[in-house]
């Protein structure tokens, strides 16, 4: 199995061994890598090398028991697997966290950031209401609970939509996980800053995606974060999709993929930068499909 080394850490991670410009995708929390594999196909066909990567505590990626880690950490893991595969500029994205991690990567190696793919996510901290709720979730998911209640709560909100056979893949590796091992990557979670002050720094063309029914990037949240971003357009919404819109609507989200890669890639490279001086709002826009 393909693995890159990052510090303390032995990152997981699946290319498509496509010879064409490459997609980088991170998933989100009690996610892994294996999230994104119904776009790998549609992706595929139109020549972009998609790299998908296991975060810490998740997957196959190893990291030392209980290290702390941040979303910079992340960024610098995804970075690391470029230079495993000898890739030198990719379009890096991801889903909830992945996306926590994929602004951090444009941030902190902006000249290998080709643009930006950000589905269902945010650039904020935890509310403090968000955060006495994780606390409360965390304890009870690392405690003698039976796991069987937590689950049923956690499938609808994390993954959504509205077959619950798409929820069986992760509910079952749920079920057979260590509970306690996922505690650095929820702190991880729960202690992340707002870097929305930072966003203005990225100039790279970049798609907001949300699920019309995500309770978790809210779409102020997504507003906030599409009107931050100089290259975004505003939110693309898709109707009757939750928070994991790109694991229960992959034939609407990969399309948007596509023509945003096509759109980074084939950019004239002197084309002048656009600068703000300001986050500012957009109108978004609604796909007209879904299950």
């Amino acid at each position: 199995m393909p693995y890159a080394r990052s510090g303390s850490a032995t990152v997981h991670f699946t290319s498509s061994q496509i010879d064409g410009p490459a997609l980088l995708l991170a998933h989100g929390f009690f996610m892994d890598e294996s999230m994104f594999e119904p776009l790998r196909e549609p992706l595929a066909a139109s020549g972009i090398n998609l790299v998908t990567v296991d975060a810490r505590c998740h997957g196959r990626t190893q990291s030392p028991d209980g290290e702390p880690f941040s979303y910079w950490d992340l960024a610098a893991d995804g970075l690391a697997v470029l230079d495993e595969l000898g890739i030198e500029k990719a379009v890096v994205g991801g889903m909830s966290q992945g996306g926590y991690a994929a602004l951090r990567t444009a941030l902190l190696a902006p000249e290998r950031v080709q643009g930006l793919a950000l589905i269902d996510t945010e650039a904020t901290a935890c509310s403090p209401a968000e955060l006495a709720y994780y606390r409360e979730f965390f304890d009870r998911w690392t405690g003698p609970e039976p796991l069987a209640p937590l689950v049923a709560e956690l499938a609808p909100q994390l993954i959504g939509g509205s077959d619950p056979r798409l929820w069986r893949t992760w509910t079952s590796r749920w079920y057979g996980s260590d509970r306690q091992a996922i505690m650095p990557a929820a702190q991880c979670l729960m202690e992340r800053r707002s870097i929305l002050h930072r966003l203005p720094e990225i100039a790279v063309p970049a798609l907001v995606i949300r699920g019309s029914q995500d309770g978790n990037s809210t779409a102020q949240k997504s507003e906030a974060l599409a009107g931050g971003l100089v290259g975004a357009d505003g939110v693309v919404t898709i109707p009757g999709a939750g928070h994991g819109a790109a694991w229960t609507h992959p034939e609407v989200v990969a399309p948007l993929l596509i023509r945003l890669v096509e759109r980074c890639t084939t950019r004239r490279e002197n084309r002048p930068a656009r600068t703000v001086s300001a986050p500012r709002a957009r109108g978004g826009r609604e796909i007209q499909a879904a299950r």
